[in-house]
C-alpha cells in the first residue's frame, strides 16, 4: 500500500476510475485514524496532550491499493475535490424511478377509507 499526499492521491484515484470504466470497480474507504500506535496515544493521554485525529482514505481496484491521510484543516478542500471526482466518474448510475406523489397520496387515502368502512 502506498501512502500518498492528498493531491497525488486524487490524481491516482482519477486514473483508477478511468481504468475501470469498461469493467471493474473501485472501492474507497474512509476511516478516522491518529496514525500513532496505541502506546503513544496512551502516553499522550496521560500527559494531557490532545490527540489530533486524521482521516485515512484508502482506494483499491482489486490490484492496486493507494492511501492518503488528511488532517482536519485540509479536510474540507479534499472533500470538495473528492466529490468532484465522484460526480464526474459515476455516470453508470441510473436515476431511481419514483411513483408520482399524487398517485401515492391517492392510494393512501383510498386505503384509509377501506379500513374505516
Amino acid at each position: 500500500m502506498v501512502l500518498l499526499q492528498p493531491d497525488p492521491f486524487l490524481n491516482e484515484l482519477t486514473s483508477m476510475y478511468e481504468r475501470s470504466t469498461e469493467q471493474g470497480s473501485v472501492w474507497v474507504t474512509l476511516k478516522r485514524s491518529s496514525l500513532k500506535s496505541k502506546v503513544q496515544r496512551n502516553k499522550m493521554k496521560t500527559a494531557g496532550d490532545s490527540i489530533e485525529y486524521r482521516c485515512l482514505i484508502r482506494a483499491t481496484d482489486g490490484k492496486k491499493t493507494i492511501s492518503t491521510s488528511v488532517g482536519a484543516k485540509d479536510h474540507q478542500r479534499f472533500q470538495a475535490s473528492y466529490a468532484t471526482i465522484l460526480k464526474a466518474h459515476m455516470t453508470a448510475l441510473k436515476k431511481r424511478e419514483r411513483k408520482d406523489k399524487k398517485k401515492a397520496a391517492e392510494g393512501a387515502v383510498s386505503k384509509k377509507s377501506r379500513q374505516v368502512s
